[in-house]
């Protein structure tokens, strides 16, 4: 039982790891393809989903950036 729980616990943790990995950050649109507008869209969607302490909000932030072209 402990054993499957600490491989349970493992394999979250690296799934959560490379989850943070995919955040988006090439434009399609080259004209908004820089640093400004990264950030500023970044702030946005920050701002949008808010830290809940439990992580949930990445997820919800890489979709707003998907949504404003950022891949």
């Amino acid at each position: 039982m402990k054993t499957t729980l600490k491989l349970l616990s493992g394999f979250w943790m690296i799934t959560t790891l490379l989850s943070c990995t995919s955040y988006p950050s090439v434009n399609s649109d080259p004209a908004k393809n820089n640093q400004a507008n990264f950030q500023r869209d970044a702030i946005d969607c920050a701002q949008a989903y808010p830290d809940p302490g439990s992580g949930v909000n990445i997820k919800q932030r890489i979709g707003c950036m998907n949504l404003k072209g950022w891949h």
